[in-house]
């Protein structure tokens, strides 16, 4: 059975039609026995993770979702159990309950959840769409339906579309839409995000939001053969991935948050010598895991003429004298470090709302400690110090480098000797003259306290507080 195929900004996907994708449920649910539930349980956690990435529990803690009495009505009370869990508070309209057994288990078991709670379309209504909920969550039809909307659902879709209410999600298609129509209709849903799953159904070709995320981890290589499915790649334990930011860069100009993690206090910092509460920063960055490598800094360094150059390098250790990086001594940055040693550096972590910018002045490590750190490596690394010569052409591609490593591997294949150190090999530290802690705040009147030395040499600093 042949699907179609369509190039998104960053590779192809296909999208099945409506026999299409109930042919591959049906052959989950037969030849490789897969139960419904199993299915609905699947799905739900891709719909949940997937909402959890764009709208967190901490910006949207209220969320309204909508169940129709088919599988994606399900699909859409697993999603509120797992959501549950991550925290939100679940308002859930089930205007036309299914009464199958296993409906009624996935009913019972939410409420018997905290801050759950079933409400009638009439309820939501009366209260304002907009002061119930902040988003809302549409798993009234899914790729089944055909056909006109009948009541109740149709002036609950009819309310949603007139209503400019919060942020809406659709769960595999907008409800309402034509899974074999690649327009959508003039006058129907227009969700802010659409998460597809097992693959993107023909009617999403037409989906206009911002974000496009599939959820079908669970489709066995089989069937991806079978189908000859064109299918993103799946990062980590993700059970969902984004597949398109077409309108995402066409709305770069709208790409905004509201701060709201805490703010700085002034007494908090008065007395204190910055690098200690770069340390405790620095540590619950590392605790909390804000990102994979939270020792990751933008270096910024200058030539003689002040023309400026940035990259990310790894911080690799920091004392009381200042910050530790490691690098080729004839790269670009050592080349620019030994004419003009004034630096700069920042680091921004997203998930606590951040950032540290330092000011300083760079010197080389002694020997000593370039030693021990270079001989504390992985081995690969070590010799790939003597493998690059950083920051120069590569006159015959990739295959030149390539070879260099070869041959040095054989060189040092004896790995009872110790790799020797480079001599153009070492490290920086960066004495740092000034030091600046931000902290994201709501409507950008965030909190900057700066740190400055009131001399090169003192070891006496000044707080002061910027305005943003």
């Amino acid at each position: 059975m042949e699907t179609t195929t369509i190039e998104t900004c960053t590779q192809h996907l296909s999208f099945l039609n409506q026999a299409q994708a109930k042919a591959i449920d049906n052959e989950l649910m037969s030849t490789l026995g897969y139960s419904l539930d199993q299915l609905m349980e699947l799905a739900g956690l891709s719909v949940a993770s997937a909402v959890c990435k764009e709208y967190p529990p901490d910006k949207f803690n209220s969320i309204l979702i909508i169940a129709g009495p088919g599988n994606n009505g399900g699909d859409g009370l697993v999603a509120a159990r797992h959501l549950n869990h991550f925290g939100y508070k679940i308002q859930v309209c089930y205007p036309k309950q299914n009464e199958n057994v296993l409906f009624q288990r996935l009913v019972l078991q939410l409420k018997h959840l905290p801050d759950v709670s079933f409400v009638e379309w009439s309820e939501v209504k009366g209260a304002g769409i907009n002061r119930s909920c902040n988003l809302i969550i549409d798993a009234l039809f899914g790729f089944s339906f055909k056909g006109a909307v009948r009541p109740p659902f149709d002036e609950i879709l009819k309310d949603l579309i007139q209503e400019q209410g919060p942020a809406l999600v659709s769960v595999d298609i907008p409800s309402g839409w034509n899974v074999d129509e690649e327009n959508p209709p003039e006058h129907g849903l227009q969700p802010d995000m659409l998460i597809s799953l097992t693959a993107p159904k023909l009617a999403a070709k037409g989906f206009q939001g911002t974000h496009h995320y599939l959820g079908g981890r669970f489709i066995p290589k089989c069937i991806v053969e079978k189908y000859t499915l064109q299918l993103p790649t799946y990062t980590g334990s993700e059970m969902s991935v984004k597949i398109s930011c077409q309108q995402a860069t066409k709305k770069v100009a709208d790409m905004r948050i509201s701060y709201e993690k805490g703010g700085l206090v002034d007494s908090d910092f008065q007395g204190t010598n910055p690098l200690d509460i770069w340390d405790q920063w620095f540590k619950l960055a590392v605790a909390e895991k804000v990102c994979e490598e939270p020792n990751a800094i933008a270096l910024a360094s200058a030539d003689e003429q002040g023309v400026p150059s940035v990259r990310v390098v790894l911080l690799k250790g920091y004392d009381e004298r200042g910050f530790m990086f490691y690098t080729n001594y004839n790269s670009r940055k050592g080349g620019e470090l030994q004419s003009n040693n004034h630096v700069g550096f920042t680091v921004y972590w997203e998930k606590h709302q951040r950032q540290v910018r330092v000011e300083g002045v760079a010197e080389r490590l002694p020997e000593s400690e370039s030693e021990a750190y270079f001989h504390s490596r992985p081995r690969g690394s070590q010799i790939g110090a003597w493998v690059s010569n950083q920051s120069q052409p590569l006159s015959s591609g990739r295959e030149e480098l390539e070879s260099r490593d070869l041959e040095l591997q054989s060189l040092y294949s004896d790995e009872s000797q110790p790799v020797p150190k480079p001599p153009h090999w070492g490290g920086y530290l960066i004495r740092p003259t000034a030091i600046e802690f931000w902290q994201g705040r709501p409507s950008r009147l965030h909190d900057r306290i700066k740190f400055k030395k009131r001399s090169p040499e003192s070891n006496d600093w000044e707080m002061e507080r910027l305005q943003p």
